[in-house]
């Protein structure tokens, strides 16, 4: 039988619905109304009719982005994560209450391979970094996402197989005393006195400010709230004088010394966990002296674990050399056999 033109039979994705247990997802039921926002991408596990014969695409097949007229790659989960923060209002929920956006955001992120997470810093628009720190607050309405870290040193701190952890970092807009701040990095590092330390590092003016005055160190602790307003928070990240209580510190690390102004006025960054390696935090300078108003010392920060990039370039490299050496046998190979 002639096939006639080419056609694609696509299964259109359903709106979630409440699932039966408090934070977990479920995608089986009739789309009665409007649920979470999705990307344009369907259901690619589709059989193809096209001309001339009969193609099945597996899921095994499917790539992590799509193609547009313009060749321009648009990667699928990665989109769903900025979807979902700033959905079209034809897709807003009739009733937010009906699940727990937090378990959605994280299954998402979750959903993005860890080498490619840092995508999301380009991706997601500096306004919408506050709105992932609302949604993040959800999760401390199902005790079980509550537990759930998005760093390996954050959540247990004497992990034996990481003792080094790098995010990138990127503040929302706004008028406010370190504004000129939008990118950073921050490294995370455990000590042998079982704590964990951190500074702030990396990006044009964050590493001429910490080369000229100081490394900006802080300890990090459990947290339970943010003091200012009393909303939960996991972690709170304290910068103090500067002075490390330990001489154990990375390698290439410079020796701490006394923050400038304003970070030596009780500065602390409050971290809610949102996905793996994908936290959101607000900064804070809560000030020495009583009497003081806590104020916002920036706006709300992006950070995201920069440890898959790093395998992915070391792998990257791995591959090159290996390459290279294969090459250098291949000739070898070919010198002994002429000589």
């Amino acid at each position: 039988m002639k096939i006639g033109a080419v056609r694609e039979c696509w299964v259109v994705r359903t709106p979630v619905t409440p699932p039966a247990v408090r934070g977990l997802i479920r995608r089986n039921e009739k789309p009665q109304q409007l649920g979470f926002p999705l990307s344009k991408r369907m259901s690619r596990s589709v059989v193809m009719e096209v001309q001339g014969g009969r193609g099945y695409e597996s899921p095994w097949d499917e790539k992590p982005y799509e193609t547009l007229p313009t060749g321009k790659k648009v990667y699928v989960d990665e989109s769903d994560v900025v979807t979902f923060l700033d959905p079209p209002k034809e897709l807003i929920p009739l009733d937010p209450t009906s699940y727990n956006s937090a378990a959605y955001l994280w299954k998402k992120i979750e959903d993005i391979p860890e080498e490619r997470r840092p995508r999301l810093l380009q991706f997601i628009e500096p306004r919408l970094i506050s709105r992932a720190w609302e949604i993040a607050g959800a999760r401390y309405e199902n005790p079980k996402l509550a537990k759930m870290t998005a760093s390996k040193l954050f959540s247990t701190g004497g992990d034996t197989e990481i003792s080094l952890e790098y995010f990138n970092c990127r503040t929302s807009n706004g008028p406010l005393i370190i504004s000129w701040i939008r990118s950073f990095k921050m490294a995370v590092f455990s000590s042998n006195n079982g704590q964990i330390y951190g500074r702030v590092c990396g990006g044009p003016i964050v590493s001429t400010l910490a080369n000229a005055f100081s490394p900006l160190y802080f300890d990090v602790t459990e947290a339970m709230e943010v003091m200012a307003t009393e909303e939960p928070c996991d972690i709170a990240c304290r910068f103090g004088d500067g002075l490390l209580a330990t001489e154990d510190y990375p390698q290439g690390f410079p020796r701490p010394a006394k923050h400038p102004y304003p970070f030596n006025d009780s500065v602390v960054i409050y971290i809610r966990h949102i996905g793996p390696g994908v936290c959101v935090g607000q900064a804070w300078q809560e000030g020495k002296e009583l009497q003081q108003v806590p104020q916002r010392l920036c706006s709300d920060i992006l950070m995201i674990n920069s440890l898959g990039m790093m395998r992915t370039k070391v792998a990257q490299a791995g591959k090159v050399h290996w390459e290279c050496y294969a090459q250098g046998l291949r000739c070898f190979a070919q010198f002994a056999c002429f000589s």
